[in-house]
C-alpha cells in the first residue's frame, strides 16, 4: 500500500520537474529534526524516503541533512518553536507533546474516534484544510496524520477495566491521559523516547503507544503483555505533524517551492499513515515471536471501555467552550470525516 501513495506523489512531481526543469542554480540545504532514532519505522520508511524523492525530483537542487533522536538539542515538546524560530527547516512533531497549544488538533486524538492510520490522516487532511489553518500559520504543512489503533503494554494483564484500577501508565497526550484516569488509571504524560527508562525503573507501570512503536524502544522487552481493542475504532491516536517553516519555504525560488507542493498534501499525510499502519504489523510480530501475551478485548469488554471513556468528550467540550471553540461542532466534523474516508 505504501508503494501506491509514493508512486502517486512521486509520479506528480517527477511529471513537474521533466516540465520545467531545474537549472542550474545553487543547491538548498534544508535541515530536518526529529525525537526518533533513525531506524524507527516513520523515519526509515516515510521521512528519508520522502527527502530522497524531493531530492529527485528537484534533480539534486533540494538536499536534505536530518537529524534524528534529537540531535541538534532540546526535547520532543521543543521542536516546533525550533523550527519556527528558524533553528531548523522542518520538523516532525506531536501536537499533543505541547498540551493546550493546539485544542482544535485534540479532537482527533479523544477516545475511540479514530480507525486506522490511513483513514484517519486521509480525513484529518481534510479536517486541517477546514479547521486548522489558523492553529498553524507559521508553517507550510507537508503532511499531518496518525498512527494506527493504541494498544495498552503492561506489565500485569490488563483484560477489564477493573484490570486498570491503580495502574500507572504513560499517556502521549493530554486527551488520552484524561482516558486513562477515567478507566481507573494514574497516567503520566511523557514523549516517547522515556517510556523504557521509566519502565525499568518503575516509574510507570506500562504504556499506551501502537504496536509499530514497541520495535524502535523494544518495549516488548520490558514487558510481556499487551490489550488489544475489538471493532474499528482505536481508544487513541497522538497527531502528527510534517511541516517546514513559512520563511524556508518562502525562501525558496518559485519552481522549488512547487516541487515542495508536489510532495505535500493528502497524498503525503495518507503516504505516512500508511507507513504507520505497516508498521504496527512487524512490532506485534516481535511480541508473538518472543511468546508474550497478547489480549484481544471481545466486543463486550470494548463496549464498556467506550462508555466509560465518554466523560472525556465532555470534558474536552466544556474545555473548548472557554476559549470560545464549538468542541461539540468538531467533534461531528471529525468524526463524519473519518467516516468518509473509510474504504478508501
Amino acid at each position: 500500500m505504501k508503494n501506491r501513495y509514493y508512486s502517486a506523489i512521486g509520479g506528480a512531481a517527477l511529471a513537474f520537474s521533466a516540465a520545467a526543469p531545474a537549472t542550474a542554480q545553487e543547491t538548498v540545504s534544508l535541515t530536518i529534526e526529529h525525537f526518533l532514532p533513525s531506524q524507527a519505522t516513520l523515519p526509515a520508511n516515510f521521512i528519508t524516503p520522502w527527502t530522497e524523492a524531493v531530492t529527485e525530483a528537484s534533480d539534486g537542487r533540494i538536499q536534505f541533512e536530518i537529524y534524528p533522536a534529537m540531535q541538534l538539542g532540546g526535547s520532543p515538546a521543543s521542536l516546533y518553536s525550533t523550527m519556527v524560530d528558524g533553528l531548523v527547516d522542518i520538523v516532525w512533531f506531536l501536537p499533543g507533546y505541547t498540551p493546550g497549544v493546539f485544542p482544535k488538533t485534540e479532537v482527533f486524538e479523544l477516545p475511540f474516534i479514530a480507525t486506522n492510520g490511513e483513514q484517519t490522516s486521509e480525513a484529518l487532511w481534510h479536517y486541517y484544510e477546514a479547521e486548522l489553518a489558523d492553529e498553524y500559520p507559521d508553517v507550510h504543512m507537508i503532511a499531518i496524520f496518525t498512527h494506527g489503533p493504541g494498544v495498552i503494554h503492561s506489565e500485569t494483564p490488563i483484560a477489564s477495566i477493573e484490570d486498570m484500577d491503580g495502574l500507572t501508565l504513560r499517556g502521549p497526550t493530554r486527551v488520552t491521559s484524561w482516558m486513562l484516569e477515567a478507566l481507573g488509571a494514574n497516567a503520566v504524560g511523557m514523549p516517547v523516547p522515556q517510556i523504557a527508562e521509566n519502565l525499568s525503573r518503575g516509574a510507570i507501570d506500562g504504556a499506551v503507544v501502537p504496536w509499530e512503536v514497541t520495535s524502535s524502544i523494544r518495549l516488548s522487552e520490558l514487558v510481556e503483555n499487551h490489550t488489544e481493542f475489538s471493532g474499528d475504532y482505536s481508544p487513541y491516536v497522538a497527531t502528527m505533524i510534517f511541516a517546514m517553516s513559512n520563511d524556508s519555504y518562502d525562501a525558496l525560488p518559485d519552481d522549488l517551492k512547487a516541487i515542495i507542493d508536489d510532495f505535500s498534501g493528502l497524498e503525503t499525510s495518507v503516504w505516512a499513515g500508511n507507513v504507520l499502519d505497516e508498521g504496527d504489523a512487524g512490532g506485534r510480530a516481535i511480541a508473538v515471536e518472543r511468546g508474550n501475551n497478547i489480549i484481544s478485548l471481545d466486543e463486550t469488554e470494548t463496549t464498556r471501555w467506550v462508555d466509560s471513556a465518554q466523560t472525556v468528550y465532555q470534558r474536552w467540550i466544556d474545555e473548548m467552550a472557554e476559549q470560545g471553540i464549538d468542541g461539540a461542532a468538531l467533534i461531528d466534523a471529525a468524526r463524519a470525516l473519518i467516516d468518509d474516508a473509510v474504504g478508501r
